[in-house]
């Protein structure tokens, strides 16, 4: 660890390095890495949504102003239900409005939302301009935030329209999450232990050991725990930066899950929607022989220890089914469905069934 608790780690595509992830307990250093980053010569724009903005727009506003040409900032109503292309056009119109040029940078700050909107926006503004990552949520600090993957929702489908764009820095204060909502806190969650059933079980054990020190949001803790979903993340994306392959793996639970969260009509979160979805990969695994019941149990009390639902109601099983055929990562009209063949090691599957399906929904649904 460096000074003022500032842990760092590089993203490399090829084996070279393309951007710093940088975990840290404040804003302080942010205007050091923007310095080193070219910044003075540019226009930056800070995207951010209305929840965020009255907790930090005026700080990195202010923190940015010395060490650029021009700074404007871009609010947009909170919420999914606004990541669309009609807020993407409202942000090309502000930088056409501004003169941004190809060698400017939109700053994301914020939750996931935030993120995949504005890095969809880079990356297409222009065929593609630069842009920074200061993640403010948990689910947007140990994945969202990670890996270039940006998007929006088109109508009812999750992420549908896209592209793949890293971000120049990946800026991460943890101290944003002593005051982060509980519910957004464990939504988090479930991309966390996510991580540690997909790559590594030693994290999933230290997750699991040390559960009342991050329900307590203990500082060192919780550094220690988005950095061990970092370290998971950036090596599943160094090996797989479009998702061809490896990178796949990630999605585990999301099947399910993407398909519960378009039907729920984005009422559930998502970490929380990853979560059940888990649950019920994972009871194909246990019917499988891959993890054992208890195994399953030991999760199950996870996500109950971190106040996620356990269920879902008013929607059909066969619908959920049904809407897993929409989902982006379909192959050849075949679903490359993510399996556990033991904790802390995923592999894709194009052989789960629908009939597989609908009963591994039954632990989440009547």
């Amino acid at each position: 660890m460096s000074k003022d608790n500032e842990l760092r780690m590089v993203v490399h595509l090829n084996e070279k390095p393309i951007y710093d992830i940088i975990l840290t307990e404040s804003f302080d250093g942010l205007l050091q890495e923007m310095v080193a980053l070219g910044s003075e010569k540019k226009k930056l724009c800070i995207v951010t949504d209305t929840n965020v903005a009255p907790l930090y727009l005026e700080l990195i506003k202010g923190l940015l102003s010395d060490c650029c040409r021009d700074v404007t900032t871009y609010v947009f109503p909170a919420g999914e239900e606004n990541k669309n292309l009609d807020t993407v056009r409202g942000v090309y119109e502000h930088l056409i409005q501004n003169k941004f040029d190809r060698k400017d940078y939109l700053i994301a700050l914020g939750g996931g939302v935030v993120g995949d909107l504005c890095g969809f926006t880079a990356a297409t503004y222009l065929r593609g301009i630069g842009f920074i990552q200061i993640p403010t949520t948990l689910l947007s600090q140990v994945d969202s935030s990670i890996g270039g993957k940006t998007g929006v929702d088109f109508d009812s489908y999750k992420n549908m329209v896209g592209a793949f764009h890293m971000p120049k820095l990946v800026y991460t204060n943890v101290s944003v999450l002593k005051t982060l909502p509980f519910e957004q806190f464990s939504n988090g969650m479930g991309e966390v232990i996510k991580h540690g059933l997909i790559r590594d079980k030693d994290y999933y054990e230290w997750l699991l050991t040390n559960k009342e020190k991050i329900m307590d949001r203990d500082p060192q803790v919780l550094r220690q725990m988005v950095y061990g979903s970092n370290l998971v993340k950036r090596e599943v994306v160094e090996i797989d930066p479009t998702e061809q392959n490896e990178r796949a793996t990630l999605n585990f639970g999301h099947t399910l899950g993407h398909a519960v969260e378009k039907l729920m009509n984005l009422s559930i979160l998502h970490g929380h929607c990853v979560a059940l979805g888990a649950l019920a990969a994972l009871k194909i695994c246990e019917r499988r022989n891959f993890v054992s019941a208890d195994q399953v149990e030991r999760y199950r009390e996870a996500m109950e220890f971190f106040h996620m639902p356990m269920s879902v109601h008013g929607i059909d099983k066969k619908d959920v089914v049904a809407a897993t055929k929409n989902d982006k990562k379909m192959e050849a009209g075949v679903i490359k469905f993510i399996l556990l063949d033991q904790i802390g090691h995923a592999f894709i599957d194009k052989s789960v069934s629908e009939e597989e399906m609908e009963e591994a929904l039954s632990v989440i649904m009547d």
